[in-house]
């Protein structure tokens, strides 16, 4: 196995940025960047191998992109509540756009990725009370959109119209500890993206290493809309409630940014 040092990884990462387009290393596979970054520097995967040092890894992505990156899964509490399929889909869910189709007519689902600057058009959001520590999922009938209102009605007749109780919430110490674990120090390489004839070529243009998750940044990124809130919930399965980060915004997250290149 290949071994760096923080150096001699700087070096061969501002040379990769020096040789211009480089053909996907990866066809056809939508992780490419990263995995056409990891041949080029002779690595089986993104941990890597800096000994005498705190575990590092390497993150890539596209610059100029919209998509959002899932730095996370984590249910929320209480989880003894089952909250999500058991309250979030039942009572407050809507039919499933599959429903009668590809489901049963029965199909239903709680699907919505929310921030913490506005509600959604279904009147969720959420909040961070620094007072008890937890980031909460709210819910105010009257900033539901009126294409909603048949919806509401059957919110209203389940469970009434007033705020979520209990409210799903995640501890602080719960998404500290969470985030702690995925977000390591980081060489963090972002490239444009081009294909020609059906291939993919990158450009890998922008280095920067991250050192130290800041969790006053991560509560940060979620009250700027940033950091937003994913629930992908049906009847049949539910895919797990994500953190989801915008583009260009990983930086925030930690304690220590250098600028490589």
């Amino acid at each position: 196995m290949k071994i760096f040092t923080k150096e001699s990884l700087i070096k061969q990462l501002l040379q990769i940025t020096q040789k211009g387009w480089i053909p996907s290393g990866r066809h056809g596979n939508s992780g490419g960047i990263g995995n056409t970054l990891e041949d080029l520097l002779g690595i089986t995967e993104n941990n890597l191998p800096i000994p005498n040092a705190a575990e590092w890894e390497l993150k890539t992505q596209r610059l100029n992109s919209a998509s959002l990156t899932t730095l996370f899964h984590i249910e929320p509490s209480p989880r003894a509540l089952n909250f999500v399929p058991a309250i979030l889909l039942l009572k407050y869910g809507w039919a499933h756009k599959e429903a009668g189709k590809k489901y049963p007519k029965s199909e239903m689902s709680f699907r919505q990725t929310i921030n913490g600057l506005s509600r959604s058009d279904r009147g969720f959001m959420v909040k961070i009370d620094r007072n008890e520590r937890k980031v909460l999922i709210s819910f105010d009938a009257t900033k539901a959109s009126k294409k909603h209102a048949k919806w509401l009605k059957s919110v209203h007749k389940k469970v009434g119209l007033g705020e979520l109780n209990p409210q799903p919430y995640w501890g602080f110490d719960d998404l500290r500890n969470k985030a702690g674990t995925k977000l390591l120090n980081s060489f963090y390489v972002q490239a444009k993206a081009k294909k020609e004839n059906g291939k993919e070529f990158f450009k890998y243009e922008k280095i920067m290493m991250l050192q130290g998750f800041n969790f006053d940044g991560f509560l940060k990124a979620i009250e700027q809309t940033k950091l937003l809130v994913d629930f992908d919930a049906r009847t049949g399965h539910n895919h797990g409630t994500k953190f989801r980060l915008r583009q260009n915004c990983l930086p925030m997250l930690y304690k220590k940014v250098t600028i490589i290149a």
